[in-house]
């Protein structure tokens, strides 16, 4: 047999897909399936059990081996407890980035080496360089599936994770053709919708995830620009910079949450979409880190402050203070603090940063001051 590989195995398309090209390739495949998260929600039924099911008839299938491995109460640590706390301060969390670091690449990494794996490998849509010198770091690229390319989520693993890292389907140019893949080799998963809603819950609203989480407290929605009270809320941690829907504030023009302030429980809204507090020229990016290790040198660079959003060139100025300023030619849409900015060079992933709360109402940022 070759290199023992561990799959991470979600019961998705993409990691069935990714196992099979791997029993092709030559590898000693074992199957792993990470259970993160097994709690019902009201009225929403897990669906891990249906999911463990579909990767158990995949290994099946592939005459693979498949074990269940328990990371409930890391997960519930790491990433649901961050991403709850995040909420009640006020910031917008992404629990994928955490769970990416702190899960696949960390529990799983490290309980499969030490089962003598010689890679591990996942489904996720992206690539990997070998260095280009002697000592050099592995580096992250996009995948050449620019539309679900996933290293916005993959910015805080380490070089030296992807060093024993496969990404199998990263040079695949479409879903289609990964679902076309899994029909040919009869995995009997390839009409599977992608998965929705909350990473660790399933198809649940975040609403209905926060409100089972926190307590509600009744609050004012107040308009921006004057201060008028224009209706209450269930609380200011159910909602971020940017939301249109869910505001209930009867008829009349459409509005935009510009700000929350959870301390105060007031929700801040606006009519006006160029409002300048949903516009921003700059960023400030906190706990910000490199995959190589060092930052980049002050330039131009690509800037992604969504998953699968535009790809914005900006001037990115590392700190002294570890922060990171990022600068853009023309106005942006201001993205809610807790969101990460993933920085890029070419195709290359760089690291990032977690979107800081300054700036939100649009003001020009001291960068002496700053440092």
């Amino acid at each position: 047999m070759g290199a023992v590989v561990y799959v991470g195995m979600s019961g998705g398309v993409d990691s069935a897909l990714c196992a099979a090209l791997l029993v092709e390739q030559g590898y000693d495949v074992r199957g792993i399936y990470m259970r993160n998260w097994s709690r019902d929600l009201p009225g929403f039924a897990c669906p891990w059990a249906e999911d463990l099911a579909d990767a158990e008839r995949v290994a099946v299938t592939l005459g693979i081996d498949l074990e269940v491995w328990d990371c409930e109460e890391e997960y519930q640590r790491t990433v649901v407890d961050y991403v709850i706390d995040s909420y009640k301060r006020g910031y917008t969390p992404n629990p994928d980035v955490m769970c990416n670091q702190t899960i696949k690449f960390g529990t799983f990494a490290e309980r499969a080496f030490a089962q003598g794996a010689d890679f591990i490998a996942t489904g996720h849509y992206a690539r990997v360089a070998k260095p280009q010198t002697p000592g050099g770091s592995y580096r992250l690229l996009r995948s050449a599936n620019e539309h679900k390319d996933q290293t916005y989520f993959l910015w805080r693993v380490p070089s030296a994770a992807f060093e024993r890292t496969l990404f199998p389907i990263g040079g695949i140019s479409s879903k289609a053709e990964v679902r076309e893949m899994c029909a040919q080799r009869g995995l009997g998963i390839e009409s599977k919708p992608d998965s929705d809603g909350i990473c660790f819950v399933g198809p649940v609203g975040l609403r209905t995830f926060l409100l089972d989480s926190l307590q509600t407290r009744a609050g004012d929605v107040v308009e921006w620009e004057t201060g008028t009270v224009l209706g209450k809320h269930d609380g200011a941690f159910l909602f971020t910079i940017g939301q249109r829907r869910g505001l209930n504030l009867g008829g009349g023009p459409a509005r935009y949450v510009v700000e929350t302030d959870t301390q105060k429980n007031v929700v801040y809204v606006t009519s006006n979409r160029e409002c300048p507090a949903l516009w921003t020229t700059q960023d400030v990016l906190v706990d910000a880190h490199w995959i190589c290790g060092a930052p980049p040198v002050a330039g131009t660079y690509l800037v992604r402050t969504r998953h699968t959003g535009t790809l914005r060139e900006a001037r990115v100025e590392p700190l002294d203070n570890g922060e990171v300023l990022v600068s853009y030619a023309t106005p942006v849409r201001t993205v809610a603090p807790g969101q990460s900015a993933v920085i890029y060079a070419g195709i290359e992933c760089l690291g990032g940063g977690i979107i800081d709360r300054r700036n939100m109402r649009g003001e020009a940022l001291d960068k002496e001051a700053m440092r």
